[in-house]
C-alpha cells in the first residue's frame, strides 16, 4: 500500500483531494495531513510516508523549502506538486529538485480523477523497476564508454519514452529529470542502443540525443549533473530539428552562461535598430552572431527580445515603419532564429513600400535613436542631416513621409511624452523637468506642453495625480 500525505494550506483543498480521490483502487491510502512544510517535515518524522502530494506557496515553510529538507532526509519519498498557476519557472525548479509530477488544481475539476492518479501510479512504479538497475549516485563509472541521453526540450507535456530498450542485465538506464533520460551499456551493445535511441527521437517532441563522452572515471551524479547543466545552456543553442543526435565530451568546459554586460546588450540593440542587417546576409549574420555570444540563459534572452519589440514599437508603431511581434514561446535558439527571420522579412517588406533606400531608412532610425536617447540636447533638423551627411531639405522630406510628422513636430511631441512620465511619477519641480527634456525656458516649455496637451505641465500634474 503507497501511503499518501496530503500538504496545502488551504484546508478544503486538503480534505477535498483526500476524499475524493479513489486512492483504493491504486493501492493507496492517505495517512495524513499538514497545512505547511515545517508540519509535514513533523508528520515525516512520527510515521512512514511514500508519496507526499504538496502545494508550493504555503506560509511558515513554502514548499520549496520542503522539497529541499524532504529530498535529503528521506531520499526514496516520491513528491508530487499541487500548484494553482502553471507557472512553469516555479514548477521547473520543484522538477529539478526531483518532484515526479506537478497537477495544477484546474485538473482536478476538468480531468477525471482516476486519469491523475493512473499517471502518478504508472511513473511511480516506472521509477522503481528503474532503481533496481540503477548504481549508487556516488558510485564511479569504470566499465561505460559513453553515456546517451534522450532530451526533450519540451519540458511541459507528458512523453512516452522508449524504456525497454536492450534486455541486457548491465543496462543503466536513469531518468535524469523530467522529459530526460539517459542510457550505458556494454561497448558490444553500444551500437544497438544507439540506433533504437536514434529511431526512438521521432516519438518524443523537440528531442536531441547526445552521446556523451569521456564519462569513465566520473561519478554517476557528476555525469547526471553535467547533463543537466548542458541542457540548461549549451543545448539551447545547440539544438536543431534537422541534426538531432549531438556528440558531446564531458570535457568541453565552460558550459554555464556569463552574464550578459551592458555595453553587448546595447551593441545588439543598435545593430537591430539598423536597416541594412534586414536587406543584407552579412549584416544579418553579424546580428545573430551577435546574439548567440552572449549564451544568454532562456529568460534573460525573453527578456532582451521584449525589451527590442517594446522599444521598437513604441517609436514606429504608428508610423510607416510599422510594428513587430513579439515571440510568445520557444524552447530552443532554432525556433528564436526563424522568428528573426520572418521579423526581417516583415520588416524588409515594410520598408521595400515606401520609395527610400535602405540607407535612408536607416539615416531615419538613427536620427530618431540619437534624439530619444539624448532629450538634453536640443536637436535640429540641420544638425542631424549635417551628422548623416544629409542635405536638411532631403532630411526633412524623407523624416515627415516616414515618421508622419515633419522633425519639430516629432521633436516637440517626444520631449512633451517624456515631461509626462516626470510629471506623473516624480515631485521634481517643472524647471528641472523642463532642463531634462532639452527647455532651458521654463515658460516656453510650458507653452510648448499647453499647445500640445491642453493643460499646463502642473495642471496635468495635478489632473493626472487626482486620478490616481
Amino acid at each position: 500500500m503507497i501511503k499518501v500525505l496530503i500538504v496545502d494550506d488551504d484546508k478544503l483543498v486538503r480534505k477535498g483531494i483526500s476524499s475524493a480521490m479513489p486512492w483504493n483502487e491504486f493501492n493507496m491510502e492517505v495517512v495524513g495531513e499538514a497545512s505547511n512544510g515545517a508540519k509535514a517535515l513533523d508528520f515525516l518524522k512520527s510515521q512512514p510516508v511514500d508519496l507526499m502530494l504538496t502545494d508550493l506557496a504555503m506560509p511558515v515553510m513554502s514548499g520549496i523549502e520542503l522539497m529541499h529538507a524532504a529530498r535529503q532526509l528521506y531520499p526514496e519519498l516520491h513528491i508530487v506538486v499541487l500548484t494553482l498557476h502553471q507557472d512553469f519557472d516555479y514548477i521547473q525548479e520543484a522538477l529539478r529538485l526531483g518532484a515526479i509530477d506537478y497537477i495544477a488544481k484546474v485538473q482536478l475539476e476538468k480531468e477525471q480523477f482516476e486519469h491523475v492518479l493512473h499517471r502518478i501510479h504508472t511513473r511511480i512504479n516506472g521509477l522503481t523497476n528503474t532503481k533496481i538497475k540503477m548504481p549508487s549516485q556516488n558510485a564511479i563509472n569504470v566499465h561505460y564508454r559513453n553515456v546517451y541521453a534522450l532530451v526533450s526540450l519540451d519540458r511541459k507535456s507528458e512523453h512516452t519514452w522508449p524504456m525497454e530498450l536492450t534486455a541486457h542485465e548491465d543496462e543503466i538506464r536513469w531518468e535524469v529529470e523530467r522529459n530526460s533520460w539517459m542510457w550505458a551499456v556494454p561497448q558490444y551493445e553500444e551500437d544497438q542502443l544507439f540506433h533504437q535511441l536514434k529511431e526512438s527521437l521521432n516519438q518524443v517532441p523537440q528531442s536531441t540525443l547526445l552521446v556523451l563522452s569521456d564519462v569513465q572515471e566520473r561519478t554517476w551524479s557528476q555525469i547526471k549533473n553535467w547533463i543537466m547543466n548542458y541542457t540548461e545552456t549549451s543545448l539551447f543553442y545547440a539544438y536543431n530539428p534537422s541534426d538531432q543526435v549531438i556528440p558531446v565530451s564531458m570535457k568541453e568546459g565552460d558550459i554555464f552562461s556569463k552574464e550578459p554586460q551592458d555595453e553587448d546588450i546595447d551593441r545588439i540593440k543598435q545593430s537591430w535598430f539598423q536597416t541594412l542587417w534586414t536587406h543584407h546576409d552579412s549584416y544579418y549574420n553579424q546580428l545573430i552572431d551577435q546574439f548567440k555570444s552572449l549564451r544568454l540563459h532562456k529568460g534573460q534572452l525573453m527578456g532582451l527580445l521584449y525589451s527590442i519589440v517594446m522599444e521598437w514599437n513604441h517609436l514606429f508603431a504608428q508610423t510607416t515603419l510599422g510594428r513587430i511581434s513579439m515571440i510568445h514561446s520557444f524552447e530552443s535558439w532554432f525556433e528564436v532564429e526563424e522568428w528573426i527571420k520572418q521579423t526581417a522579412a516583415g520588416i524588409r517588406k515594410t520598408d521595400e513600400q515606401t520609395s527610400y533606400s535602405p540607407e535612408i531608412i536607416d539615416a531615419v532610425k538613427k536620427a530618431v535613436m540619437i534624439v530619444q536617447h539624448d532629450l538634453e540636447q536640443a536637436y535640429t533638423a540641420s544638425g542631424l542631416s549635417q551628422q548623416l551627411n544629409i542635405s536638411r531639405s532631403y532630411f526633412s522630406q524623407c523624416f515627415k513621409d516616414l515618421m508622419g510628422k515633419t522633425f519639430n513636430e516629432y521633436s516637440r511631441f517626444i520631449r512633451v511624452e517624456k515631461s509626462k512620465e516626470y510629471l506623473l511619477n516624480t515631485n521634481n519641480t517643472i524647471f528641472w523637468i523642463a532642463e531634462r527634456v532639452g527647455y532651458t525656458d521654463e515658460k516656453y516649455f510650458s507653452r510648448i506642453f499647453r499647445e500640445l496637451t491642453g493643460l499646463l505641465p502642473s495642471e496635468y500634474r495635478q489632473l493626472g495625480r487626482g486620478n490616481k
